[in-house]
């Protein structure tokens, strides 16, 4: 069944019927989440345990939130924070760890179509996973697309689009993404250009 190649990596028809039913119940919660009120806190919270494969404590996600299946084959840790327009074209799983940081309009796409015409005219379609590692910085408008693997502690700047892995532990971005420099002691030092980190948040966070 056409279903059952979402997460293979296989060639399928997305327009298939059974497809097409699960994905519109998905998308349904979907749009009650992004008709919540601001003040509804605890009710998205609810929403986002009944509409995500898995998400852990104090996540946060702004609406409007836009995702393929509503999240039902995202993995979040805890204390993932997405600004606005987060978009997940969740066709297959993603895997975002603790502590990561989306800024404002990221897309992050795991479906993918082949090159040769022929093969589009049905939308053929195949899915690959996206890995996000712990405590990454997203950059605002940043497109990753489908395979990808970040690893931990690294940020990508803004505007980037991320075609290959990147390691854990570096600043990154461009168009392709590539990797600037590694994250440093520099950094433990400025947090912006010449501003520098006070001792109050060097204790808190044992730096």
């Amino acid at each position: 069944m056409e279903i059952d190649k979402m997460h293979t990596g296989e060639l399928y028809l997305p327009g298939d019927k059974q497809i097409a039913r699960y994905q519109q119940s998905c998308l349904e919660k979907l749009y009650d989440f992004n008709a919540t009120r601001p003040s509804e806190m605890k009710k998205r919270e609810q929403m986002l345990k009944d509409m995500f494969a898995e998400i852990g404590e104090d996540c946060y996600i702004e609406p409007p939130f836009h995702a393929s299946f509503a999240g039902a084959h995202c993995h979040f840790g805890n204390n993932v924070y997405a600004n606005f327009n987060l978009t997940l074209i969740d066709d297959t799983h993603i895997y975002v760890g603790d502590n990561t940081l989306f800024g404002p309009n990221v897309v992050v796409a795991t479906a993918g179509h082949p090159i040769c015409p022929q093969l589009r005219v049905d939308a053929g379609q195949y899915n690959m996973p996206v890995r996000i590692g712990r405590n990454c910085w997203i950059g605002a408008g940043v497109v990753i697309v489908p395979g990808v693997t970040i690893g931990d502690d690294t940020v990508i700047g803004a505007g980037s689009v991320v075609t290959k892995d990147i390691p854990s532990s570096v600043l990154a971005f461009g168009n392709p993404c590539r990797v600037h420099r590694q994250i440093s002691e520099h950094d433990k030092e400025y947090y912006f250009k010449d501003r520098k980190v006070s001792r109050e948040f060097k204790d808190k966070y044992s730096i």
